[in-house]
């Protein structure tokens, strides 16, 4: 089982001052190594097509509609499913010395969503988008499979999102699911796209 994971909207809780009002972490879920690679290579075919090149990458923020409607309708063939969490940033909601370390805040958002998706890990290979350092990828792992366990989480990887494809499926899916929460005229089009590769979504705090 593979696992791709990204983010979308930033750990600042500053939200009057530029922070996002809302911090999306989602993760991507193949259950078949084989169908993570047919998707993998239709994604890289999908760049020639749109005439975008290899080493460049789909990114939800700096795509436009067009490329958004022709990524997330290619992908949504392919047998994946999503779990998202949604933190709401609201002063009145979040408080905790936790959530102003960057680290801290990172870590607790993957937990809710692992914990989410924990009936259906088995054995994943996690990948992360991020050049991360060694201390923070071990401190990671730790965390992970001490909250989710370790038979759940085989190992965890941090790879660079323009030399891996899938973990752009993951920005693309973050990205659909933090539009969906905007007030602009697509918010719910990316998001009803995916619909059948949805499982939870989760806001927190209520």
């Amino acid at each position: 089982m593979l696992a791709f994971i990204n983010e979308s909207g930033d750990t600042g809780l500053k939200t009057n001052r530029g922070s996002s009002q809302y911090f999306v972490i989602a993760i991507a879920l193949f259950d078949k190594n084989s169908e993570a690679l047919a998707c993998d290579q239709r994604i890289e075919s999908l760049k020639h097509e749109l005439r975008i090149k290899s080493y460049q990458e789909f990114k939800f923020s700096k795509s436009s509609k067009k490329q958004r409607v022709a990524f997330l309708e290619t992908v949504r063939k392919y047998s994946f499913s999503y779990y998202g969490v949604v933190i709401n940033k609201d002063p009145k909601k979040l408080y905790g010395v936790g959530f102003k370390v960057k680290e801290s805040f990172y870590k607790y958002a993957s937990s809710l969503v692992f914990e989410n998706a924990k009936s259906q890990l088995k054995h994943a290979t996690v990948v992360i988008d991020g050049s991360g350092s060694r201390e923070f990828k071990k401190q990671f792992t730790t965390y992970l499979k001490k909250k989710v366990g370790s038979k759940l989480i085989k190992k965890v990887k941090i790879q660079d999102s323009r030399k891996n494809n899938l973990i752009q499926l993951a920005d693309m899916v973050v990205g659909a699911i933090h539009r969906s929460f905007s007030v602009k005229d697509d918010k719910g089009l990316y998001r009803k796209m995916l619909r059948k590769r949805e499982k939870i979504v989760q806001v927190w705090p209520k």
